[in-house]
């Protein structure tokens, strides 16, 4: 009896990124909860991002077919304007940072990609968007410090900043122990015309 070998897979989502300056302003709040809570486990600042559709576990044969349409979205539209505003917590685990801005404009774009990605033919769990930057994880033993940590940028306003790409992302979570990290598959810059209406 032959064995049917599952393609490989890997675990996808589409994002955008804040620029180095606004990253780097955001990292500065956090040094005190850096300092005081160093157990958590903190993203890399080259990883943060704002999700706007997470594909989960994909075959990598279902990745080229969403380069073509994702470059032409992106050419076609303008990006949206967007800060990093205060902090809160997913369950007392998950630190992130808050969205203000063109929040309108950030749930169309999700809502284009979001369509994009079924019309080709892949599946993924289409939950509501909740605009946040993910900064930490607590340890399971260690639920306070989320909330401490979450309390250090109750008066975090961040600078205005325009997404400049479209991010198709690929991650290792799930790959063994150690950090998760993130790479592009692949980035297109927005062509800057005007969102639709």
């Amino acid at each position: 009896m032959n064995e049917q070998i599952p393609p490989p897979t890997t675990r996808v989502f589409i994002a955008l990124a804040p620029p180095d300056d606004a990253k780097d302003e955001l990292a500065r709040a956090l040094r005190p909860a850096y300092d005081a809570y160093p157990r958590m486990r903190w993203n890399r600042i080259e990883d943060w991002h704002i999700t706007l559709a997470f594909l989960g576990e994909l075959p990598v044969t279902a990745v080229p077919l969403l380069r073509p349409p994702l470059a032409e979205l992106a050419a076609a539209r303008g990006s949206v304007r967007l800060s990093m505003h205060g902090g809160g917590h997913f369950d007392e685990r998950v630190l992130w940072s808050g969205i203000e801005g063109d929040l309108e404009g950030l749930q169309l774009l999700a809502s284009e990609v979001r369509g994009l990605v079924k019309e080709c033919g892949i599946d993924f769990p289409d939950r509501p968007l909740r605009p946040h930057l993910t900064l930490a994880r607590a340890r399971r033993d260690d639920p306070s410090s989320v909330l401490g940590a979450a309390a250090v940028l109750d008066s975090f306003t961040g600078r205005s900043w325009r997404a400049a790409r479209l991010h198709l992302v690929g991650s290792n979570i799930g790959r063994g122990p150690g950090p998760i990290h993130y790479r592009d598959i692949e980035a297109w810059p927005f062509g800057g015309g005007p969102p639709p209406a």
